[in-house]
């Protein structure tokens, strides 16, 4: 019996040692729900109240679902991850702040985190408007499905802000971007690595309206390669340009979008080049600007000025 109650004590003191180590140990799959709570373990039983609360608590390549709608603040991710969130409205509001921050500098493995996001609707409204909607910073890829992004109106005043230090992949597809910029800066989605970097982005069904700037390549950090495919996507309502391409060592290929009622349709600078094929430009100040081609079947009427770009060399295979 004196055997038996001394493993009972010895066990008992095991779980007080252990215990608190159990509860934090983080998991594959965690849950957040508008009356959840940041002291739950973020189970589907007991969920979180917030994407910050369930990150800690959620292991590299796991999964974050939201069980119903709620405001689940902004997050800083620095590890492979995703957010699901289409059973409602996923909000994040980020007041003077970016919403999502991407960035795994600080890992032991920096460049190598995938992040998914889907279903989210990340507002920038307040006394103070959001920076961007969506920041990477450091990581391999970015995949942004299903979501809202508006009124990113404090500079940068970007949507999606694609600025990463290693080489990169950006993929978005059947997102809604409106109201962004501050001054004469801020685009739907800026595309603009760092010194010596290299980067991809794939836009599709996406549909991006007012602002400065819809979907821009920028190289002025020191890209040393920049590659961008449109397909299926309108920019609509921008104040400067459509779709632009600014620096070197850019190629962007727009097919079966629409660039309308903007200051320029495209616009591509000297050492950079926009290929349009299959697309809508009409109602803008000036259809086409600088270095675009065209694979000969756009529709380019109604425009200020119904500027014809030069056709693509070899036209279409």
């Amino acid at each position: 019996m004196h055997r038996f109650f001394s493993g009972l004590l010895y066990l008992a003191f095991a779980f007080v040692l252990l215990g608190p180590s159990l509860a934090h140990a983080q998991v594959t799959r965690t849950w957040v729900s508008g009356v959840g709570d940041d002291v739950n373990p973020c189970s589907r039983t007991a969920p979180c109240k917030t994407f910050a609360g369930a990150i800690s608590k959620t292991a590299a390549g796991g999964e974050i679902n939201c069980l119903d709608s709620g405001a689940y603040g902004t997050v800083t991710i620095t590890k492979s991850i995703a957010i699901y969130c289409e059973g409602g409205v996923a909000g994040i509001l980020n007041s003077g702040t970016n919403g999502i921050v991407i960035n795994d500098s600080a890992s032991g493995a920096p460049g190598t985190a995938v992040v998914y996001l889907e279903g989210l609707d990340i507002n920038g409204a307040g006394t103070t408007p959001g920076l961007s909607g969506i920041r990477f910073m450091s990581g391999a890829s970015l995949h942004v499905k299903n979501t809202r992004i508006r009124d990113q109106l404090s500079a940068p005043g970007h949507g999606i802000a694609f600025v990463p230090t290693t080489t990169a992949r950006l993929i978005v597809e059947n997102v809604t971007i409106s109201n962004t910029g501050s001054g004469a800066s801020g685009a739907a989605i800026s595309v603009n690595p760092g010194a010596a970097v290299s980067a991809t982005a794939l836009i599709s069904k996406s549909h991006f309206h007012r602002g400065n700037f819809g979907v821009v390549g920028d190289s002025s950090g020191g890209a040393t390669g920049l590659n961008i495919v449109v397909k299926d996507t309108v920019a609509n309502g921008f104040t400067n340009t459509g779709f632009l391409t600014t620096g070197s060592n850019i190629g962007m290929l727009v097919n079966d979008s629409a660039a309308t009622a903007s200051g320029t349709g495209f616009s591509a600078s000297a050492g950079t080049t926009i290929r349009v094929g299959s697309s809508i430009i009409t109602a803008n100040s000036t259809s086409v600007s600088g270095n675009v081609l065209s694979y000969g079947d756009n529709r380019i009427n109604g425009n200020g000025v119904d500027a014809i770009p030069a056709a693509v060399p070899g036209g279409s295979h």
